[in-house]
């Protein structure tokens, strides 16, 4: 069941994007990395669509990751994406993005409080995993 993350509902935790975003992008037959802008509060602002990639990865830059948030003058934000295999196992891939957006976040000042990789009925958040 898709649950709403409205403008202005606060981020409580991976399992609520999970439920937000899972009936999307369960059947997506492609990689779709998404940002989820947040407030100084942690309140949604708006998720931005970053990119669309292949069966197995989405080419994701911080660059384009960030440019909505800095725009929105975002707190926080929340990276979510999908794998079209059904396992939300983060690849050595995912680990590696990982790191970098976090090191230029660091840099911008706007943190990433997680990232959720959306599986076909799971999910895994790389915080929860101590990979964040």
């Amino acid at each position: 069941m898709e649950s709403r993350l409205p403008a202005g509902a606060p981020f409580l935790s991976p399992g609520q994007i999970f439920d937000h975003y899972h009936g999307r992008l369960r059947d997506h037959k492609r990689e779709m990395f998404l940002v989820v802008l947040l407030d100084a509060r942690h309140r949604v602002l708006r998720e931005e669509a970053v990119s669309e990639g292949s069966l197995t990865s989405s080419i994701v830059h911080p660059r384009e990751v960030f440019r909505a948030a800095v725009r929105e003058s975002a707190g926080a934000v929340v990276l979510v994406h999908n794998h079209p295999s059904g396992d939300p196992a983060p690849s050595e891939e995912d680990v590696a993005v990982t790191r970098r957006l976090v090191q230029a976040s660091e840099l911008i000042g706007i943190r990433i409080l997680d990232h959720v990789i959306v599986g076909d009925g799971s999910y895994t958040s790389l915080k929860e995993a101590g990979l964040l």
